[in-house]
């Protein structure tokens, strides 16, 4: 399993477009990965961030690490979004395994949490993750937020 960033490997960007484009988006939202992806790359800031999880040269999964996932809790960042594993793949640790890597990467930038918004209940409590309420999307729906602290690694 190998884990890559589109940010530091900006060769993958147009099968991170597709795959995010496939498991994510609707007909209307096509253009939100496309233009955020490759936005990123040149990026100023350090979110966002996107990844690959890869089984030898087959895409098994993806997720963010962006400034804000659509909802009302901007007071909350950086948020853990479109985690997604294929199906064949399921059930063999890999979710966990690319959310450590995320929020290893999140303490590296310097973040002391990380947040995430889902309609699931009892799968991120076993990461860590703890409630924090509710948080509303613009198009009127509201999800479950998440979060989890963790120490912020010391600088050299």
């Amino acid at each position: 399993m190998n884990i890559i960033s589109i940010r530091n490997q900006p060769e993958f960007a147009a099968k991170a477009i597709s795959y995010f484009q496939q498991k994510w988006a609707t007909k209307e939202s096509m253009m939100v990965y496309q233009d955020a992806i490759m936005r990123s790359i040149d990026a100023k800031n350090p979110l966002p961030q996107w990844y690959l999880l890869f089984d030898g040269d087959n895409i098994i999964g993806c997720a963010g690490l962006i400034p804000n996932d659509f909802i009302s809790r901007c007071e909350l960042y950086p948020w853990l979004c479109a985690l997604y594993i294929e199906a064949n793949h399921r059930g063999h640790g890999l979710s966990r395994y690319l959310v450590d890597h995320i929020l290893e990467q999140a303490k590296l930038l310097g973040f002391n949490d990380v947040h995430l918004c889902t309609e699931l209940i009892g799968y991120y409590e076993k990461l860590g993750f703890t409630y924090n309420g509710l948080g509303y999307h613009p198009w009127g729906d509201s999800s479950r937020v998440y979060s989890k602290k963790f120490e912020i690694l010391e600088q050299n």
